[in-house]
C-alpha cells in the first residue's frame, strides 16, 4: 500500500489521550483540561420514549433523543469514548468531518471499522480540518440512526470571526422521521421479505411530531425568541427516506451555509435540504408587539414519484416571543410549504447555492480532471423465490454503475491496510456497463436486474476526480449522494441524459457550493469534483438508508502520497475487532 508513515509526536500524543480515555486511567492535570473541554462521553442504551400515544424502547444517547450536541471550533481535535450499554452492535461517524488522514474513526459499519460489540468502549479521535458551521453525528450501523443522532456546531478559530454578525443564540434544528414500531425488528423483517420499507409514523422536529399529532401537543419543541435579535437555525435532515422542506410561519430565512461551509447569503421562505444535508439559516425575529408572538416553525417531505408511497405528514415546533404583550398570545400559524411533490420549488432553492469565495473563504475548484466517472443510480432486483419484490419472485435491490454493494465481514479498511485479500474487488466500474436511455420512462424489465459485490475504486494521491451522478428512471426520485472523507464542489445539475460533449459548459467553476451530499435530481444528473488527497478508506453512499442496505454504495480508496504527511495515520491499538 505504498507503506505507512511514521506518526508525529503530537498526533502520537493526542492518540495516546484517546487510549488513556478508552481504558479508564487516570489523567494528567493537562489531559484532565483537554478531556473537559474536548471530550465526550457517549452511552448507548435502551430508553423508553412515548410518541403518537405509543411507548416503545429506542436506542439512545446519554438517554436523549437527538443526543448531545458536540461543540468545537475549526482546526480541533475532539475525542469521543462510546461505551455500548445496548444490546446490539453499533458504530458511529462524523458526518461531513473530512478526517484528514484518519479514516480509522470515521465509522461505517465493516467499511472502516468492526462495530463496536455491547459492553465494549471505544474512543474515537474526531479531528476538524476546514470545516466551520453545521455538521452531524449519526449511528452508521443498520437502522440505528432514526434515533442515534445528533449535532455539531463547529465555530471560527478563537480570534477569528463570522463572515456576518454574530447571532445572539444558535439553535439546532434536527428534521427527523418516527416510526411506531421497533426499527431495528422492520429492517430485518423487510430484509427478509425482500419488500419495500413501511413510511414513518410522523416527521419529527428535534425528535418531537408537534402539536398537530395526537398525544404530541406537551412535547411540541419551542423556541422562545426575543425581538429584535437574530438567531441561528442550525438545520439537519437526519431523516431516513425523506427530502425535507422546512419554514418558519411569518419570518424569512437567510441561508449562509451549508454543510459545514459558507454560502453567499439569500433570502427565501423556505428551504428544502436533502437527507444528510445542514443548512445554517439566521432569522431574524422581526415581527412587531401587535402581530402576534407564536409561529410554527413546519417541515414536510419532498418526493417526486408519488408512486412510492411518502410520509406527507407535517411536523411542527413553536416559536414564541417572550416579550409580547398578552394579547399578542395568539394560536400559531402555519407557515406556506410546497406541496409535497413540487420539483419547481426545490429545484430553484438548490440552485440559489453558490460558495461565499471571499479572502477569508476561499475557493479552489480543480480546473483539471485527471479521472471522470459516471455512474448511475437505480433501485433494481434480485431473483428471489420467495420475496416480495418490485416484480414476482424478486427482492428490492439497489446499485450504482449496475453494481449492488455488499458489506464484507472484515472491515475495508483493516483488509487494504493488512494487505488482506479476497474482501473486496478493486475494480468498481468508472462508466456504466450499458449505456441507454437512462431517463426514459417504463424502461425494459431486463434493465431491471442488478449483480452483487463488494467493488471499490482505487485512486492515486492527488487525482482530480470527477463523479457524474446518473439519476435512472429504475428508481426515479431524488438521491442524497454523500461521500465520506471529502467536502467536494458540487460543479454542475441538469435534467436528462448527462452529455459528455455539451453538459461541462454549463458548469459552474466560480463559486459552486462545497458540500459532502448533493441531491441528484430525479430525472436527472449531478457532478462533484474533489482532490484525493486525504489517503484511506472513504464510503460513498445514498443517504435513504433502504438504498443503502440495498447495495446503493461503493468505497474509495485513496492512496499514500509520497510525502509523510500525505500518508495515512498507523492503525490504533483501540480499534474494535469484528
Amino acid at each position: 500500500m505504498g507503506g505507512v508513515a511514521k506518526m508525529p509526536a503530537a498526533a502520537l500524543w493526542l492518540l495516546l489521550l484517546g487510549v488513556v480515555a478508552a481504558l479508564g486511567v487516570a489523567a494528567t492535570p493537562a489531559q484532565a483540561l483537554r478531556k473537559k473541554t474536548n471530550h465526550y462521553d457517549f452511552i448507548i442504551t435502551e430508553t423508553n420514549v412515548t410518541r403518537l400515544c405509543h411507548e416503545k424502547t429506542i436506542l439512545t444517547v446519554n438517554g436523549q433523543f437527538p443526543g448531545p450536541t458536540i461543540h468545537a471550533r475549526q482546526g480541533d481535535v475532539v475525542f469521543v469514548s462510546v461505551h455500548n450499554r445496548g444490546r446490539k452492535n453499533i458504530t458511529l461517524h462524523w458526518h461531513g468531518v473530512d478526517q484528514p488522514r484518519n479514516p480509522w474513526f470515521d465509522g461505517p459499519e465493516f467499511i472502516t471499522q468492526c462495530p463496536i460489540q455491547p459492553g465494549a468502549s471505544f474512543t474515537y479521535r474526531i479531528v476538524f480540518s476546514n470545516e466551520e458551521g453545521t455538521l452531524w453525528w449519526h449511528a452508521h450501523s443498520d437502522f440505528d440512526r432514526a434515533t442515534v443522532h445528533g449535532a455539531i456546531v463547529v465555530r471560527p478559530k478563537l480570534g477569528s470571526a463570522y463572515p456576518y454578525p454574530e447571532p445572539h443564540r444558535d439553535i439546532p434544528i434536527i428534521l427527523g422521521e418516527w416510526w411506531n414500531v421497533n426499527v431495528e425488528q422492520l429492517l430485518e423483517e423487510t430484509m427478509r421479505a425482500g419488500a419495500d420499507f413501511n413510511i414513518s409514523d410522523a416527521n419529527t422536529i428535534n425528535g418531537q411530531p408537534g402539536d398537530l399529532f395526537p398525544c404530541s401537543r406537551k412535547g411540541t419543541f419551542r423556541v422562545p425568541v426575543q425581538r429584535g435579535r437574530t438567531y441561528m437555525l442550525r438545520v439537519i435532515n437526519a431523516g431516513l427516506t425523506n427530502d425535507m422542506f422546512f419554514a418558519v410561519a411569518g419570518h424569512n430565512l437567510t441561508v449562509v451555509g451549508s454543510d459545514g461551509h459558507y454560502l453567499k447569503p439569500f433570502t427565501v421562505r423556505h428551504i428544502m435540504i436533502a437527507a444528510g444535508q445542514t443548512m445554517n439559516v439566521l432569522l431574524h425575529a422581526d415581527r412587531s408587539a401587535n402581530a402576534g408572538s407564536r409561529y410554527y416553525m413546519a417541515a414536510r417531505t419532498f418526493a417526486t414519484n408519488m408512486q412510492i408511497p411518502v410520509n406527507n405528514s407535517t411536523a411542527t415546533a413553536v416559536l414564541e416571543y417572550t416579550d409580547s404583550p398578552p394579547s399578542a398570545r395568539t394560536p400559531p400559524v402555519l407557515p406556506g410549504l410546497p406541496a409535497v411533490n413540487d420539483h419547481d420549488a426545490a429545484t430553484e432553492f438548490t440552485a440559489r447555492l453558490r460558495s461565499l469565495a471571499t479572502d477569508h473563504h476561499p475557493v479552489d475548484v480543480p480546473a483539471r480532471v485527471d479521472e471522470r466517472m459516471l455512474v448511475t443510480i437505480s433501485v433494481n432486483a434480485l431473483p428471489c423465490a420467495t420475496c416480495e419484490g418490485p416484480i414476482n419472485g424478486t427482492r428490492f435491490a439497489a446499485s450504482l454503475n449496475n453494481v449492488s454493494f455488499v458489506a464484507p465481514a472484515v472491515d475495508i479498511l483493516d483488509a487494504y491496510y493488512s494487505s488482506m485479500r479476497g474482501v473486496y474487488e478493486p475494480d468498481f466500474p468508472g462508466r456504466p456497463p450499458l449505456f441507454y436511455n437512462f431517463t426514459a420512462p417504463d424502461p425494459a424489465q431486463e434493465l431491471l436486474f442488478t449483480k452483487r459485490g463488494t467493488k471499490v475504486k482505487v485512486v492515486e494521491y492527488d487525482t482530480v476526480v470527477e463523479v457524474v451522478f446518473q439519476g435512472t428512471s429504475l428508481g426515479d426520485e431524488p438521491h442524497p449522494m454523500h461521500l465520506h472523507g471529502f467536502a467536494f464542489y458540487a460543479v454542475g445539475r441538469g435534467f436528462g441524459n448527462f452529455n459528455e460533449s455539451k453538459d461541462p459548459a454549463t458548469y459552474n467553476l466560480v463559486d459552486p457550493p462545497r458540500q459532502n451530499t448533493v441531491s441528484v435530481p430525479a430525472g436527472g444528473w449531478a457532478a462533484i469534483r474533489f482532490r484525493a488527497t486525504n489517503p484511506g478508506v472513504w464510503f460513498m453512499h445514498c443517504h435513504f438508508d433502504r438504498h443503502t442496505v440495498w447495495g446503493m454504495d461503493t468505497v474509495f480508496i485513496v492512496k499514500n502520497g509520497k510525502t509523510p504527511d500525505a500518508q495515512m495515520l498507523p492503525r490504533p491499538p483501540t480499534m474494535p475487532k469484528c
